[in-house]
């Protein structure tokens, strides 16, 4: 799988689709204009309504090669070797799937994995055709971080429902994995390939903030409301802090955030004089790099674990020091953020 950078509300994924959506391929239509008159004559049993063809199979790839023998099943594919490790995938090539397909190899028992969102997994990528790995993560020595709705269907599709844990084998047709793009000579993917992924699911977006409550000093904004809807309060006695500061309100447990980190978050963006200037709060959380946010963040996030809500106060020098006029923020404002770091 191919990989580029992600600013908030893009997408990234497998070669073939870097960005989000696949488009189908379809015939042309029969001409309307044709009547029976235009045909030969044909002589049928008058009680029948049409010729007699062959039965469709929903399973057809118009771009698969008739010569290689289509499967209805993995049973023929074996895995061998411990998780964490790469393992070997031996396919009786060339080997087709009808449609895709998951077997789940080791159960795991975390979170179920939804259809979209960030996912964090081990994974080796084989062609069904030659039999042969055309990428893996276990080469490069770390997991890829992917948004599920930026990689192929049948990546997508073999991934959802699965659990937190666990390490599936998922086979797709062409259709479900590099036809729509034409397949991916660099990678050595025909069009009608099947293709077969290992994959472990090391870890995926959280739905809101979980972990240990932290009970904050005074003198800070006050957080107030529902969990998945809260309110910043910032009294209007309060000395406008010069420094960066960082307050847990939610001590996380998950994987803690690194300097370059992959990050799906929800957040408020206050000014200091107490304005809501944005939030995701009761929309869509945003994913993207560390390094690319403002510097307040970059220096306070570091470290913050996965699960945790924390309270940032961020001086306009590491906030906006020219403002903002997108979001209506002056030059030298002190900007306020509540932020739940659901994926890290």
């Amino acid at each position: 799988m191919n990989f580029k950078r992600l600013t908030v509300g893009t997408g990234l994924g497998l070669a073939c689709a870097l960005v989000f959506g696949l488009a189908a391929c379809g015939g042309p239509d029969a001409d309307p204009s044709t009547s029976p008159s235009d045909s030969p004559t044909v002589v049928t049993d008058p009680s029948a309504s049409t010729l007699p063809t062959p039965e469709p199979d929903p399973s057809d790839d118009p771009t698969a090669d008739p010569t290689i023998p289509v499967s209805t099943n993995l049973d023929a594919i074996t895995v061998t070797g411990p998780a964490g490790e790469k393992p070997t995938v031996t396919v009786p090539a060339p080997w087709a799937i009808d449609r895709t397909q998951t077997r789940v190899l080791d159960s795991g028992s975390g979170d179920v994995v939804p259809e979209t969102g960030l996912i964090k997994v081990h994974y080796i990528g084989v062609n069904g055709r030659t039999g042969e790995s055309f990428d893996d993560s276990y080469s490069r020595g770390e997991p890829a971080d992917f948004p599920l709705q930026g990689v192929v269907t049948g990546f997508q599709l073999g991934l959802t429902g699965q659990r937190v844990g666990s390490r599936v084998l998922i086979g797709m047709p062409g259709a479900d994995g590099y036809d729509p793009s034409g397949g991916n000579a660099s990678a050595g993917i025909e069009l009608g390939d099947s293709l077969l992924f290992v994959a472990e699911i090391l870890e995926i977006a959280l739905t809101g903030p979980r972990g240990d409550t932290v009970k904050p000093p005074a003198g800070l904004p006050e957080v107030s409301g529902e969990a998945d809807h809260p309110v910043v309060t910032i009294a209007s006695g309060l000395t406008t802090p010069s420094q960066l500061q960082i307050q847990v309100l939610i001590e996380g447990s998950g994987p803690a955030i690194g300097a370059a980190s992959l990050l799906e978050v929800d957040y408020a963006e206050y000014t200091w004089s107490g304005r809501l200037a944005r939030q995701t709060y009761g929309f869509t959380p945003v994913q993207g790099y560390l390094d690319g946010a403002i510097p307040g963040w970059q220096e306070a996030l570091v470290g913050v674990k996965q699960g945790s809500r924390v309270l940032l106060i961020v001086p306009s020098d590491k906030a906006y020091p020219k403002g903002n006029k997108q979001i209506d923020v002056k030059a030298g404002e002190t900007m306020v953020y509540l932020i739940d770091v659901l994926f890290s």
